[in-house]
């Protein structure tokens, strides 16, 4: 085994879009596996565009990022994580980590038939976001019509795929190109979508649902918020998870100028946080992987081999540059 690792830090504050000068590649040893500790060899890395947000203030300057991740254990000193096992984690940017059970290092069930990316994916913090905003937060109910923005991206394509299980008579996103238009009606199963570069969010959400939505997910705010509150039927819920129309600005969105309307059509509107609801992973995950195994749920990812290849997945991921998932993968 490799006496080093490598990670990356932030050594800069972004102004916008981040650029590969706020990031450096440092090269250091492995760390010593002490008593109730595990060193990992990670597989799989996450990145999200919650980490735009963190760079602003969040991360620490010169030090390991932090991410979801998936690794293998090496060597352990921990009873609760032996080596070979596959355990997911929160110590990203990097190759290798020192992970514990009691700092939240966790055993990956086996299911035979789903593929290890899920846990980054769909039975992640990606899929659990989805499901905390249309189970918990918006409450959706058969029958009604709901709108995703940012659909073709991690959260998104999960949230459109999620509504159609729950029973959702229609289900409509937003993407940002023609082909991911296609790829959401054709591969995701929406029924209606549209590129929001084709002119303004109102009016081709009203095309798209005549009669009105009852709920929308939203992963973008700006344009896309006050769209989704002009097309919003009376007591429609509105689960806030993401706002990536403002995360590489550096001026706030004009939009929504219509927030009154909240009032007129007594809608609720709810933001929330994922971290905040991790008591639900068991829950989500018993709902989720027989649809997974029964091949009802499409595991949309984009993968970037090589850890060399982490920043630039992670602007790629800020820019719209993946489908679905945005995962590095170091190792088979």
């Amino acid at each position: 085994m490799t006496s080093t690792f490598r990670s990356v830090h932030q050594i800069a504050r972004p102004q916008g879009l981040p650029t590969a000068a706020d990031f450096a590649f440092v090269d250091g040893p492995l760390p010593a596996v002490t008593p109730g500790t595990a060193l990992v060899e990670n597989v799989l890395l996450s990145v999200d565009p919650y980490m735009r947000e963190a760079m602003d203030a969040g991360w620490e300057l010169n030090a390991p990022l932090e991410g979801r991740s998936v690794g293998r254990v090496v060597e352990s000193r921990d009873p609760a994580l032996a080596v070979g096992d596959l355990v997911f984690h929160r110590k990203g940017w990097r190759t290798h980590a020192l992970v514990s059970a009691a700092d939240g290092a966790r055993v990956l069930p086996r299911h035979e038939g789903v593929p290890l990316s899920a846990w980054l994916g769909l039975l992640g913090g990606t899929g659990l976001s989805a499901y905390v905003g249309l189970a918990k937060v918006a409450r959706l109910r058969a029958g009604e019509t709901v709108f995703v923005s940012a659909a073709a991206g991690g959260v998104g394509g999960v949230a459109g795929q999620l509504a159609r299980l729950m029973g959702a008579g229609r289900v409509i996103g937003s993407a940002g190109s023609a082909a991911k238009v296609r790829h959401l009606v054709d591969g995701l199963g929406f029924d209606a979508a549209f590129d929001y570069h084709d002119g303004p969010v109102a009016g081709q959400l009203a095309k798209a649902a005549p009669e009105g939505i009852d709920v929308y997910f939203d992963n973008v705010g700006g344009d896309h918020l006050e769209g989704a509150i002009a097309a919003m039927r009376p007591h429609g819920r509105i689960a806030w998870c993401g706002a990536v129309a403002q995360y590489n600005s550096t001026e706030p969105p004009p939009a929504p100028r219509n927030l009154y309307d909240v009032v007129e059509k007594s809608i609720r509107l709810e933001g929330f946080l994922v971290r905040n609801h991790r008591d639900l992973q068991g829950e989500w995950e018993e709902f989720l992987v027989p649809h997974i195994l029964a091949g009802r749920v499409v595991q949309d990812e984009t993968v970037v081999d090589g850890f060399d290849g982490i920043v630039e997945a992670f602007r790629g991921m800020l820019q719209g540059r993946n489908t679905g998932k945005m995962l590095v993968r170091l190792t088979r």
